[in-house]
């Protein structure tokens, strides 16, 4: 199954009006694609956008005063949206060079295991009272909203499924310190990751700093754009 990450509104995602990186890839080629995770899904933009909008408004309440400044963005269809695809691959491998980071003494494995999210190293970052430096992204997140706070929760989205929900500008701090506390590269070299996809054979290192570029171009639109940020699968 792909992984993309999606940057923009919410109204548009939902509405199914963006394109994936294989969707825009067969339409260059001139081939007709089809939004399948969007099968019988109203596109009604209208009607999408005030469900958001009310979702938006019971999330504000129900965060109270956990929240210091207001939890506003863009939610038209107009809204711009950015999408690129680190894979499952490139994200968990991501993921574990976090957790690894976080567990010095532990030995990351060279290439990133199946089974990868039941990893050891990343099973103590979400055990109960562990306090990670990369919460934002060891922590199952799959909806990053541009506000800035430091905890993550479990909410529903508008369709009433249950998902982590974290923030932009932290996971753009945690992926910097994430950096700082290993690689120590600087931005052209993390832009020169992103314009080699690791091949079959890659390591899990290679895979992560894939991924790591690919996240660190999507938060920084999140973050100028002030939009959110969604995984998609």
């Amino acid at each position: 199954m792909a992984l993309d990450v999606y940057v923009g509104s919410l109204t548009r995602y939902y509405a199914g009006d963006w394109e994936n990186v294989a969707d825009k890839a067969a339409r260059e080629r001139g081939e007709q694609t089809s939004r399948g995770a969007f099968v019988g899904r109203s596109t009604d933009i209208t009607r999408i956008g005030s469900r958001l909008l009310e979702w938006r408004n019971t999330l504000v309440r129900s965060l109270g005063d956990n929240i210091t400044e207001p939890l506003e963005w863009d939610e038209s269809a107009q809204a711009l949206h950015f999408t690129a695809r680190p894979g499952w691959d490139g994200f968990g491998s991501l993921v574990l060079w976090a957790a690894y980071a976080e567990h010095p003494t532990m030995r990351a494995p060279p290439a990133l295991p199946e089974a990868w999210d039941d990893d050891l190293a990343l099973v103590r970052c979400n055990a109960d009272g562990f306090r990670s430096r990369f919460s934002h992204l060891v922590r199952n997140v799959e909806l990053w909203l541009p506000c800035a706070f430091r905890f993550t929760f479990e909410g529903e989205d508008i369709d009433g499924r249950r998902i982590v929900v974290g923030s932009v500008t932290t996971l753009a701090s945690q992926l910097a310190d994430l950096n700082a506390a290993t690689w120590k590269v600087d931005g052209d070299g993390v832009a020169s990751w992103g314009r080699r996809p690791p091949t079959a054979e890659a390591s899990l290192e290679q895979r992560a700093c894939y991924a790591f570029a690919v996240m660190t171009d999507l938060v920084r639109h999140a973050v100028d754009y002030k939009l959110p940020m969604k995984l998609d699968y």
